[in-house]
Parts: C-alpha cells; sequence; structure tokens
C-alpha cells in the first residue's frame, strides 16, 4: 500500500543541553498515543532515553527514532521523529539525524533564549539546509522571557523568527498560550492537558496580541508577492489559510521560522506545537530530491525523487547492536523495498539481504511488510552497511552525498584485565566503532596498548561504562590524553628519498624527490585540489621519470608516513606535498620500494620544513553570577584561556572564551567549586593552534 507522502513529516527535535528536547518529544509520544503514561527525564523514565546512562545523568546520549500518527482537521498524519542529543560530546548523533530528516523543531529554554550549544545546533541545520520551527519551552521557569528568547533568535542566530503565539503569564502564573492567528486563548486542561479549552484572551494582554498578529501579517506577506498585492491594498481580507500558506512556503525556502511558545514539562502548548509541524514542516515531496554520484563515473552526477516508482536508494544513518542482530537504521529517499531484498551497498560494492524492516516506535516496534520512499525505518540482515552508506537497486547503483564526521580530540589507554576480556575486546570496539562513527580506536604495538579517541571527556566514559556494564568487558583504562596534530610552519623543497636494497638476485629501488609547504583545508578547496586526511598530494611528475603505475605508490608511502608524523607520533595534517622528480630501476623498481621512497622522503623534508606540534582549542561558554565574574576569567587565564566575549544579561554573565583542551579536564568540578555550585559551563572543538615550544617539548616528553 503506497504511502500519502503528503501526510508524512521526518522530523527530529534538537537544541542546547537541558532545553527540554526529551520532555516536549515525551510529551508527543503522549498526545500521539504512542505511549500511555508520559516518562519524565528527572524521573529517568523517559521513553526515549530508554539506556541506562541516558537515565543516571538525564541527558540523551543517542538519537532515538520513533514514528507516531496524529490526527489534525480530520485527516490521518504520520511523524517520524528523531530526539537527538543537546551535549556537544554527541554532537556527531545531532549531524547524521539532521542528514537524513526534512524539518527540525528547535526547542529553546524560555529564559536563556538561545545558548551555545543551539548556534551549533542551528548552523549544523543550515549546512543540511532544514527547514526548521522554533519551540520556546519553559515558560513556567523562574525567570522566563518569551520576548528576550525570541529577540535572542534574531540576534544570535541572524534567524527571521514569526511569532504565531504568545504566552499567558510566565513563571508559575503561565496558564496558557494566545494564537496569534485566531486571536484565541487556549487553555490546557486535564490530569496531562490533554484537554485543550479555547477562551477569550485576557484583557491585558489584547493589545499586544494585536501588535504581534499585526507584525505577523506583515512578515507572510513579505515572504509571497500576491499576498504582499492583497496586503498593500486591503490587509483586512487576508484569510488565516493565505497567512498559513506564505509561513510554509516561507518556512521550506529556509527563509523564515515559526516560532511557538509553552511547557513540555507543565503540558502547555504541546499539541498545538505539533499541529504547527502539520503546518509549516515539509512533507518528503517539498523538499529537493536527493543528489548523488554514478560509483561507475564519479564524474556523473544523479539526482533520486521523492517517488515510489523510482529505482530505490536508501542512507543509513545509523546502526544499533541489538540481540537479533543489527539494526540499521534508513531513511528510504526513492522506490520501494519489500523484505526479503537484495540491495547493493555501492560504496564497498557488497550485496546484503534485507531480511526484516522495522517501523520504530522507541523501544519497540512494528514488522512491515515493505517500504517506500520518504519513511525512515530499522532493517535487520545487513553485515557491511555502516552509517553514511548507501543502499541501493543493485541495477540502478548510485552513491548519496556522505556525511562528515569530526575528528576525536581525547583519548585514553584501555587494557583488558585477563586473556579472555582481550578477546572480547576487539569485537567489543568494534561494535562501538559501527555505531558510533566519531570514535576510533587503535592498537599500539610498541607498547602493547589500545588507545580509545572521542569528542571529550563525557563521551570516553561512556564508552568506558558501556564496555565495563552492558559487553562485560574487564579493562583498566588511562587517563584522558589530548590527541595532538603535529604540522609545518615553513617549506623544504627538493628533498629526495631513495630506497635501495641489494640482497642476491632481484634487488629494490625506488627514488622519489618531493616539496613540501603549509596549506589549510580551505586553501585546497580554493585552489581545487584534493585535501584528504590532512595532506594534499600533487603528482608533478614529467618526461616519465618515475612510470606512472609507481605514483599511487610514492603516495600512499607519504600519507602512511603522515599518519605517525615526525615528532611525537601524531598525525600530521595541513601539508601540501608535490612529486617534483625521482628515477627508477627497470628490474629492481617495485610498488614497496617507491612506497618506501615516498615515507623516506616525506619524512625528511618536513624535519627542515620546521614541524610544529598543535594541539586543539576549545570554545568554551560559562553562565555565571556576575559576582563571579573575577574568580572564573582569572582561572580562565591561568589555564592558557582568553576571553572572546563577555555579555550581562541581568544578574549573570555570558562569558566565550578560548582555552587549550589540555588544560581543561576536571573543569566542571573546578568552576562547581569556585562559584557554589551556581555556574555551568559547555565546551566544543574550534580549531588546532600551535603550541608554544616550551610546553612542547614536555608533551613530546611525555608522549
Amino acid at each position: 500500500m503506497a504511502t500519502d507522502l503528503s501526510r508524512v513529516r521526518n522530523i527530529g527535535i534538537c537544541a542546547h543541553i537541558d532545553a527540554g528536547k526529551t520532555t516536549v518529544t515525551e510529551r508527543i509520544l503522549f498526545y500521539t498515543g504512542q505511549s500511555h503514561k508520559i516518562g519524565e527525564v528527572h524521573e529517568g523514565t523517559a521513553t526515549m532515553d530508554f539506556l541506562q546512562e541516558e537515565q543516571e545523568r538525564g541527558i540523551t546520549i543517542q538519537s532515538a527514532a520513533t514514528t507516531c500518527p496524529w490526527v489534525y482537521n480530520d485527516t490521518d498524519y504520520k511523524i517520524n521523529l528523531i530526539d537527538t542529543p543537546g551535549h556537544v560530546d554527541f554532537t556527531i548523533e545531532v549531524e547524521r539525524s539532521l542528514r537524513v530528516l526534512d524539518g527540525a523543531v528547535a526547542v529553546f529554554d524560555g529564559k536563556e533564549g538561545v545558548e551555545a550549544q543551539s548556534e551549533t545546533v542551528w548552523r549544523q541545520a543550515d549546512r543540511y539546509g532544514v527547514p526548521r520551527m522554533c519551540f520556546i519551552n519553559k515558560m513556567d521557569k523562574l525567570g522566563a522571557d518569551f520576548y528576550y528568547s525570541f529577540k535572542t533568535i534574531i540576534e544570535r542566530l541572524g534567524a527571521n523568527p514569526i511569532a504565531l503565539q504568545l504566552p499567558i503569564g510566565f513563571g508559575d502564573d503561565l496558564q496558557g498560550i494566545v494564537d496569534l492567528l485566531d486571536l484565541k486563548a487556549y487553555f490546557f486542561k486535564g490530569e496531562k492537558g490533554e484537554i485543550v479549552e479555547e477562551g477569550e484572551i485576557p484583557a491585558d494582554l489584547k493589545d499586544d496580541a494585536e501588535l504581534w498578529r499585526n507584525e505577523l501579517i506583515e512578515k507572510a506577506a513579505e515572504l509571497d508577492d500576491e499576498l504582499m498585492e492583497k496586503y498593500l491594498e486591503n490587509p483586512e481580507a487576508i484569510t488565516i489559510p493565505e497567512i498559513k500558506s506564505a509561513i510554509r512556503k516561507g518556512t521550506i525556502a529556509l527563509q523564515c521560522n515559526p516560532v511557538f511558545c509553552g511547557s513540555a514539562l507543565k503540558n502547555i502548548g504541546v499539541q498545538r506545537l505539533i499541529n504547527g509541524v502539520i503546518d509549516y514542516l515539509p512533507n518528503p515531496t517539498q523538499v529537493p530530491p536527493i543528489e548523488g554520484i554514478d560509483p561507475r563515473d564519479p564524474e556523473t552526477k544523479l539526482v533520486r525523487p521523492h517517488d515510489e516508482d523510482a529505482p530505490f536508494a536508501a542512507l543509513v544513518f545509523k546502526v544499533v547492536s541489538d540481540t537479533h542482530g543489527d539494526l540499521t537504521y534508513c531513511r528510504v529517499y526513492s522506490g520501494k523495498l519489500p523484505k526479503g531484498t537484495r540491495v547493493l551497498n555501492p560504496g564497498n560494492n557488497k550485496k546484503e539481504n534485507v531480511s526484516r524492516i522495522f517501523e520504530m516506535h522507541a523501544k519497540d516496534r512494528e514488522a512491515l511488510e515493505e517500504v517506500g520512499a520518504g519513511n525512515i525505518v530499522a532493517l535487520i540482515g545487513l553485515k557491511s552497511s555502516f552509517t553514511g552508506d548507501t543502499i541501493c537497486d543493485p541495477d540502478n547503483p548510485v552513491i548519496l552525498e556522505r556525511m562528515t564526521f569530526p575528528e576525536p580530540v581525547i583519548s585514553m589507554s584501555i587494557e583488558p584485565n585477563t586473556a579472555d576480556d582481550k578477546k572480547k575486546l576487539g569485537d567489543a570496539l568494534q561494535t562501538i566503532r559501527r555505531e558510533d562513527p566519531s570514535f576510533r580506536s587503535q592498537y599500539n604495538d610498541e607498547t602493547g596498548e589500545t588507545i580509545i579517541s572521542g569528542m571529550g571527556e563525557l563521551h570516553l566514559e561512556i564508552i568506558k561504562n558501556k564496555l565495563v556494564r552492558d559487553m562485560k568487558v574487564g579493562v583498566t583504562v588511562g587517563k584522558p590524553r589530548v590527541s595532538y596534530r603535529e604540522t609545518i610552519l615553513g617549506t623544504a623543497n627538493d628533498v629526495r628519498g631513495l630506497f635501495k636494497k641489494q640482497t642476491g638476485g632481484r634487488g629494490q629501488f625506488g627514488d622519489a624527490v618531493v616539496s613540501v609547504s603549509p596549506i589549510t583545508e580551505a586553501e585546497a578547496t580554493e585552489q581545487e585540489l584534493k585535501y584528504k586526511d590532512g595532506v594534499v598530494f600533487v603528482d608533478k611528475i614529467a618526461g616519465g621519470v618515475i612510470p606512472r603505475e609507481y605514483i599511487p605508490s610514492v603516495e600512499y608511502g607519504v600519507r602512511q608516513a603522515a599518519l605517525s608524523g615526525v615528532l611525537g607520533g601524531y598525525p600530521l595534517i595541513n601539508v601540501k606535498v608535490e612529486l617534483v622528480f625521482g628515477s627508477y630501476h627497470d628490474v629492481d623498481s617495485s610498488q614497496v620500494a617507491f612506497e618506501q621512497a615516498g615515507s623516506l622522503a616525506f619524512r625528511e623534508a618536513v624535519m627542515k620544513a620546521k614541524p610544529a606540534l598543535l594541539e586543539p582549542i576549545m570554545k568554551l561558554v560559562v553562565t555565571t553570577p556576575d559576582e563571579y565574574f573575577g574568580s572564573v576569567s582569572g582561572d580562565i587565564a591561568s589555564r592558557r584561556g582568553h576571553i572572546v566575549d563577555s555579555e550581562l544579561r541581568g544578574v549573570v554573565r555570558l562569558i566565550t572564551a578560548e582555552v587549550p583542551l589540555s588544560e581543561m579536564f576536571g573543569y566542571t568540578t573546578t568552576l562547581r567549586s569556585m562559584t557554589q555550585g551556581r555556574a555551568t559551563s559547555s565546551m566544543e572543538p574550534a580549531e588546532y593552534r600551535v603550541m608554544p615550544d616550551s610546553l612542547k617539548d614536555a608533551v613530546l616528553a611525555e608522549g
């Protein structure tokens, strides 16, 4: 049975940590009938936060997908909903969710407005062109201010918000909301706010509501030429459907963001928000067709329309290990997929068998016979397809645009306690890597240690707990360590790497001459050069001094050498390598010899080009009562940090600083004790910067 795609919405709920995303999601599940009891984050009973870690910490760690029905204006709709984490250590979860969504609801804290992580999530959504609407939540909180929060959306995000509602009261006095379209008040009664009552707007809000409604109509008119004409001739004649249509058009075109308000915790405003999702966010046919490339000819671009009659194509955005086999979450972009079908993963050219298809309802699932374009489902049976991979019709291969995953900034050593644990550890790390592309692990042959790397202290701590508690692997972990990088500050020209071995019979001969210079990813893109894993390789061989078949071997040797650096074994980045000259031997030259020559030439050239150590710099945002400003800023300075911005909001000071990650271990504890537990902080990776020589030597001595 074909799904009417105009009645499907694929949306995500995303925001800063603690803005109330999961609570909003819990209410949506309750009102759509997906759960019969409202789960609470603070009680550890949230439906979507079903991992033990999530329930203990009261935060979302992995994005959870669910499908819920909604009846609006006597029409049945289907909402595929993803609740994403707000904590920066799990930014990968947000990234991969946004990649497959058609729309998003950005949730803001009614007292804080736009916070640091909200900006990060907003920029991620900009990058993927995701239309979004806003929900100013927590209007029941002491100090909540709708007008202030609304203003921060304009000032900090540069967005064009259009208020569709106003709150009736703030803090403890929050009673309901005013709908600016039909100029009516709505009150949410019953034990769980499930009974919505319509009423008159309180007298003291009438003038305000009129004022905001006029602005709403004016902003809607700006989004639609026909409506603008009507607005100039006779604004009174504009109808509610016309306003809705203009705002919907503007939202989908990323020109505006409808703003709703309420309190998910107090069950106020959520049903109207779900109606807003139907009214203003696009259905799968209203977003541009997905683009990809032909794996047989990477220069050829292919387009897949959101249509069940087109060839099948889907993107894997998440893999979860499950007792019945891996659950592979996919967004189907085109075509149909009946269960039992064989599909192709064009990235690794492997055929996969889809044995079962499930529609997910958080932890529960419903088996489907087939799935069509526009839906989000979990598949069972895929063995070699991971996050970012495309699966498609074997006769019509296409590779959809991959996601970008951030590089880890922190690592620690981990050792199995027994021989049995050692066996289990390898499998366990592989499972975690499949589930979480921002996690890395490698075995160091020299020290016999396994090094795991991730996005932050919390990320690594949760991985350690997962190994010990969920996977029952006994491990001892070392202290977290910073993931440094190496680079060059100068240039080195015409450095030769000669690999020559004679061991009776056939020898080995490879000779490569390279030049190295610094280059950033932005500069490489500007010059249309391929920047891969921090290195740009340019082939400048003329006259056949090195045969063509050996040039990829030289590049391979260079890239392998770059992975282990020259100073402390850290990966080298921002280096341009030009292969300028060389020579070969008719009999003794081989691919292995040229790999070695490339590696030798590169290492020597880097040593001559002023190698330097780079350290990760974090963007730190501290929210503290103003009286602690002196102590907090002094502490930041003592950590080699510098304050970029400081803003006073009422009695609270917002400090934005840039601080080296190596100085930030245990910062939260220090901040709490310094401010009697009243300050909070959030941190995210900003960039890599050259480390001072005095400190570099200490790091290399430790390493």
